[in-house]
């Protein structure tokens, strides 16, 4: 069994990062971009892997299990992937960058109100928490916004994957006592959240067992 270890590895005898060993365990091809998982949860997984300590990498191990099948083109995930990373490192990280995480709090829950067809300006408990941490931060955030719209396509390419870098590196260099366990908890909850979505669009999707199918 390939070990965890930083960076990309040519093969399984020269170690793993966290992807690399999800594609081994799925049955895919060699790849730190395997098919099995949604791009920007596989991105988080290979940020936290990369940044986590020698030490603790190896408590990584578990979850890369539970990264398997968890595959969806829904930008809600992506949506709720971003939300989750910024909200988790917002109320932790350096006043520098406080402004970007909060702008990545209000963009990830507009989209989610576009995505539902709700109200603009709607906000989850946990952001308005997170935000209430940095109310500076959070009223520079809530002018940039309101002079900003971003598109669906622009939010997955740019506006998500920023969120997430944001969030692990302002997690890293946070002053914390150990940021290896916050980051280990965020990959852990935003695993989580996205087996809740993904598998349980899936189940809303597949016709009941008292529902006829025609051929």
């Amino acid at each position: 069994m390939p070990v965890l270890s930083r960076g990309r590895h040519r093969n399984p005898k020269r170690g793993a990062c966290f992807m690399e060993l999800a594609s081994y365990l799925a049955g895919e091809r060699w790849s730190d971009h395997p098919a099995c998982t949604h791009p920007l949860l596989a991105a988080l997984a290979r940020l936290v892997n990369d940044n986590t300590s020698d030490e603790s990498r190896a408590k990584l191990v578990r979850l890369v299990p539970s990264i398997i099948g968890l595959a969806s083109d829904d930008l809600r995930v992506d949506a709720h992937i971003a939300l989750r990373c910024a909200t988790t490192a917002l109320p932790v990280a350096a006043a520098e960058r406080q402004l970007a995480l909060a702008v990545s709090v209000l963009a990830a829950e507009e989209m989610l109100a576009r995505l539902d067809g709700a109200p603009s300006g709607r906000m989850s408990e946990r952001s308005r928490q997170a935000m209430e941490e940095v109310p500076h931060a959070a009223e520079q955030a809530r002018r940039f916004s309101r002079a900003a719209r971003i598109t669906e396509k622009g939010f997955r390419r740019y506006a998500a994957p920023n969120a997430v870098q944001l969030a692990v590196v302002g997690i890293v260099q946070a002053c914390i006592a150990d940021p290896d366990a916050l980051l280990r908890r965020l990959l852990e909850e935003t695993i989580a959240e996205c087996d809740a979505l993904i598998r349980g669009e899936r189940s809303a999707e597949a016709p009941s067992a008292t529902t006829p199918v025609h051929a």
